[in-house]
């Protein structure tokens, strides 16, 4: 299952996610940001639970802007695990 989350706050845009069934991470594809942190970030996650990837990155802070291109990433990972229902 594939979705999108508009990144808020950071440098990236956007963050593509695919989800198997039972919530492995497929692919995610992070759009905008420091080409070189978010594709090493996008393949770290590749195979991972994504459950267990929002509990590494939720509430990451960059320059005090109160997120992060990794929280973001665990926020587009909640709203897919919400999304596969």
């Amino acid at each position: 299952m594939i979705s999108e989350h508009i990144n808020r706050g950071v440098c990236s845009r956007k963050t593509v996610v695919d989800l198997a069934p039972d919530g492995t991470i497929n692919d995610i594809r992070i759009v905008g940001g420091c080409s070189g942190n978010t594709n090493g970030i996008a393949m770290l996650l590749k195979g991972m639970k994504a459950q267990d990837a929002i509990e590494r990155m939720k509430g990451i802070d960059c320059n005090g802007r109160g997120t992060s291109c990794p929280d973001q990433v665990a926020r587009a990972l909640s709203e897919a695990i919400k999304n596969l229902g």
